[in-house]
């Protein structure tokens, strides 16, 4: 008998072992508190530490694959990566594929940000002509309009810091910045060095979405995500990194 179970237990941790890696899509264009790349590779980070736990949980290894923002869509519908995190359905209107969304997991506030030498209330709408820090490749639904009017132009980076690096020393007026990214850049400044805020552009929840692949454990992936979510874990996550818990609006 106890053969038998044995033999069983051993068929199981077999089946568990042979499980592919959940591999997870990173964007080489986020930056602190979000996600950490060295030597293109995630190390810490709010959303690395939520994909790392996630794949923990459910029970298979974490594969992390890094590539430029312009062709993270395109890897999920070639079936590359299984999971995108820290994205909204708005930003994608002509998804293709087969994919089950979560809920929403993260809050974002995107905000329209300068110098300390700017007023600190800006309306976009009624800026002169001139260039716009942004981060090639991401949308910018309440600028957009003042883009393809050729009122604001954009001066696109590869990524978030280097978008507030270009900022600080004066390569423009104005550029967009997350408020956890924001945050994150100004504790290396002095008080009179940090950037602000100057007008709130977008607040959303974003989530994680899957492809839906009878090679992919779904079903786990969701509910494990939720039981994080529910249970208080991703916000202690969030906190870690920032001093406090997500600040939805």
């Amino acid at each position: 008998m106890r053969w038998a179970v044995g033999a069983l237990l051993g068929i199981c941790l077999s089946a568990a072992a042979a499980e592919p890696p959940l591999r997870f899509v990173v964007a080489d264009s986020w930056a602190m508190p979000m996600v950490q790349l060295e030597r293109g590779r995630p190390t810490q980070g709010i959303l690395h530490d939520i994909m790392l736990s996630l794949a923990t949980q459910v029970g298979v290894p974490a594969e992390f694959h890094v590539l430029p923002r312009t062709r993270v869509q395109n890897a999920m519908e070639r079936g590359e990566v299984d999971v995108r995190c820290y994205a909204a359905q708005s930003w994608l209107p002509n998804q293709s594929g087969d994919y089950i969304w979560s809920i929403p997991l993260l809050f974002q506030r995107d905000l329209l940000i300068s110098r300390r030498d700017q007023p600190p209330h800006v309306d976009p709408a009624r800026l002169p002509r001139q260039s716009i820090g942004t981060v090639l490749g991401y949308s910018y639904p309440t600028l957009q309009p003042l883009f393809d009017a050729n009122r604001l132009q954009r001066d696109d980076a590869r990524n978030q810091e280097q978008v507030l690096e270009k900022l600080l020393a004066g390569r423009y007026h104005f550029a967009v910045s997350n408020q956890w990214t924001l945050d994150w850049f100004n504790q290396r400044l002095l008080p009179e060095q940090q950037l602000q805020g100057v007008a709130v552009l977008q607040e959303q929840h974003v989530g994680y979405y899957v492809r839906n692949d009878p090679r992919v454990p779904v079903q786990r992936i969701l509910r494990t995500l939720l039981r994080m979510k529910m249970s208080g874990e991703i916000d202690d996550i969030i906190r870690l990194y920032t001093g406090s818990s997500e600040n939805t609006p």
